[in-house]
């Protein structure tokens, strides 16, 4: 599957952020950006086409985020390390913070880990990135100014054996402003199958960044899903991009101010 890689080698950060002094209004969050397990993880046990799998990452969305950093001047802060390490769109509370067992795989490397051992994880992984991301929103709202997260993701067109026909989907936990603006008028000419949080929803414990970044600062917030078939090459990832960035300018004004009062244009 064609896509954007980020290389690392044993001394990198686990965090990156693409264009820190972007000046649009939306702050990008890719929490899935990377299939690298640093090497004294031994792979975790798992076989190579585990560790290409949509287990170890989300297929297609870090290119999809760094297009759309260049399009709307967005700050893009991504995670360098596979969540299967740690999951960075979970609390350190969560089951599934370090999946033991990812759809039909078991992840040995993940079995049997002392507290010490997951709150190193937590310290190594977790915690660097969601600095990196407060930090840039925190920025923004010390400049006066009201900042609009957008996470990216994708998911696969198969799991537990069964297809899914959603092709883009607009997730929300409680605060739905933009995810109501975004799937009213402002995206009926999007095209393809959208709907409100699928193929995951809160239910899923996937709005953690939104809960963590979003709803705590009173902002507005979303979650995007692209079925990743359709952002396998090149030409659908700069489509996607460009058909999100269109949806989000027309979007973003119609959203209502944040809870300082400070409004979105």
């Amino acid at each position: 599957m064609s896509d954007t890689r980020l290389e690392i080698g044993e001394a990198a950060q686990v965090v990156e952020t693409v264009n820190p002094d972007g000046l649009g209004p939306v702050v990008l969050a890719c929490e899935h950006a990377s299939s690298f397990i640093p090497p004294e993880f031994g792979g975790l046990g798992l076989n190579s086409d585990a560790l290409d799998s949509h287990i170890a990452w989300d297929p297609g969305a870090l290119a999809v985020a760094t297009h759309l950093s260049r399009l709307l001047d967005a700050p893009l802060v991504a995670q360098r390390v596979s969540r299967l390490v740690y999951d960075c769109n979970r609390p350190p509370s969560a089951a599934d913070a370090i999946p033991a067992r990812s759809e039909i795989y078991s992840v040995p490397g993940n079995a049997g880990l002392s507290d010490g051992e997951k709150q190193e994880r937590t310290r190594r992984f977790y915690e660097p990135f969601h600095q990196a991301l407060g930090a840039c929103l925190d920025a923004r709202m010390a400049a006066n100014e009201a900042p609009i997260l957008v996470t990216i993701h994708s998911f696969t067109p198969v799991y537990f054996g069964a297809r899914r026909d959603v092709e883009f989907g607009i997730l929300h936990d409680n605060d739905s402003r933009l995810a109501d603006v975004m799937l009213g008028p402002a995206g009926q000419a999007a095209g393809p199958v959208t709907r409100r949080n699928e193929p995951y929803g809160p239910e899923h414990g996937v709005t953690h960044t939104l809960k963590l970044h979003g709803l705590s600062r009173g902002i507005a917030n979303v979650m995007l899903e692209i079925r990743n078939d359709l952002i396998a090459t090149l030409q659908g990832q700069i489509e996607w991009a460009d058909r999100i960035a269109d949806l989000l300018r027309r979007s973003i004004s119609q959203v209502g101010p944040d809870r300082g009062g400070q409004p979105y244009a």
